[in-house]
């Protein structure tokens, strides 16, 4: 039976435990695109950060390694960010 925890974007491939939250962060869900589904550690941004959303290295997207997919906030849900697109 598979973990329905979702996976916490930037943990390592080899950690034991890729989907255990840290208590006291705050996390946004990425919605779409390659990293549909996985959550992204918010705590250190700013309220401006935030409103800019993030560029997110992924082996996955359109440019394959060293590529990067861009996330946004959702206007309806700050607690999802939408893809946005790939860049190179």
């Amino acid at each position: 039976m598979s973990d329905p925890r979702p996976w916490i974007y930037g943990t390592d491939h080899d950690d034991p435990d890729p989907r255990t939250r840290t208590p006291g962060h705050v996390y946004v869900e990425l919605v779409g695109g390659p990293l549909d589904g996985q959550l992204l550690d918010v705590t250190a941004c700013t309220p401006e950060e935030r409103a800019d959303g993030a560029l997110l290295m992924s082996d996955h997207g359109v440019y394959g390694p060293g590529g990067r997919s861009d996330y946004v906030p959702s206007d309806s849900d700050p607690d999802r960010w939408a893809w946005d697109g790939d860049t190179a």
